[in-house]
């Protein structure tokens, strides 16, 4: 995760206490002593002060928090991580072979497990980032934003390319699933989305600190904040709440596309089903209504 977006943090809020999740360890790009100090204080809140914590670069010099964090949060301590985030992954990943991962930062982390651990391997990698176009998505679930296009930028890959096509061709990730920038700028947390949300927010420790920090967050942004990585983390728990095909990962010009294929153990999202989302967002069953 990173925290120049207030969305990772939500996130984190999410995974550490829903009922359909385990969450093993929590790895930061690029992983500063405050940036470490808001994850702990966090998974601190939701009571999960277990789940370790690992960081690329603890010494970096360029402070990577927003400052909504410490509008919402305070101030929070710095911390020492618990190890290096490859470290913390690897050892997860040995002790839980089962495990998935979920990532919603640029892909450093990744790739210096992959780089520096080569006895491990990966069953399942769910991914915030890509980009289906036209050529991939239906015209029924097609943004009008993206009309026409068939690659676009997207942050997360961009952030760390070398990551990113490395993780895309391994043979030792099982599966990839990639939670797309098409899919993931249709949903939004707003004020509506808050009211829905209003008799779920003391359902568990993490659904009360996301209702507490949209309650601060639409104060100032009333039209809401788009929910990237909360909707790859509802991927991950249930894959049901969005349309998938198989396709292969295509780079132009610094921008991210895929083109259909067979055989490339890779999936990216073509629609969402906000009602689905909604449900396990809030711990519900998706036969059960919101």
């Amino acid at each position: 995760m990173e925290t120049s977006d207030p969305d990772d943090a939500l996130t984190l809020c999410l995974l550490a206490t829903h009922p359909d999740v385990t969450l093993r360890a929590v790895t930061v790009t690029p992983g500063t002593r405050l940036q470490v100090g808001v994850v702990r204080h966090l998974l601190a809140r939701a009571g999960r002060s277990d789940v370790p914590v690992g960081a690329r670069n603890p010494a970096a010099e360029r402070e990577s928090l927003s400052p909504f964090h410490t509008k919402w949060l305070g101030p929070v301590p710095p911390s020492e991580p618990d190890a290096l985030a490859h470290e913390v992954l690897a050892l997860t990943l040995g002790r839980f072979p089962e495990a998935t991962l979920l990532t919603g930062a640029p892909l450093q982390n990744l790739r210096l497990l992959l780089d520096g651990h080569p006895e491990v391997t990966l069953r399942r990698w769910v991914a915030q980032g890509g980009f289906a176009g036209d050529n991939v998505v239906p015209p029924e679930h097609r943004l009008p934003k993206f009309e026409g296009l068939r690659t676009c930028p997207t942050f997360n890959f961009n952030g760390d390319p070398k990551g990113a096509l490395l993780a895309l061709s391994s043979d030792r990730i099982g599966r990839r699933e990639l939670v797309s920038k098409n899919v993931t700028h249709g949903v939004a947390y707003d004020g509506a989305f808050h009211e829905r949300m209003r008799p779920y927010r003391a359902t568990t420790p993490g659904l009360a600190l996301i209702f507490e920090a949209m309650e601060r967050y639409l104060r100032d942004r009333p039209e809401g904040k788009l929910l990237h990585d909360p909707i790859a983390a509802c991927a991950a728990i249930d894959p049901g709440i969005a349309t998938w095909t198989e396709v292969k990962m295509v780079r132009e010009r610094g921008e991210w596309g895929s083109e259909p294929a067979s055989g490339t153990h890779t999936f990216i999202t073509v629609a969402v089903d906000r009602e689905r989302f909604f449900a396990t967002f809030v711990g519900l069953k998706p036969d059960r209504p919101t």
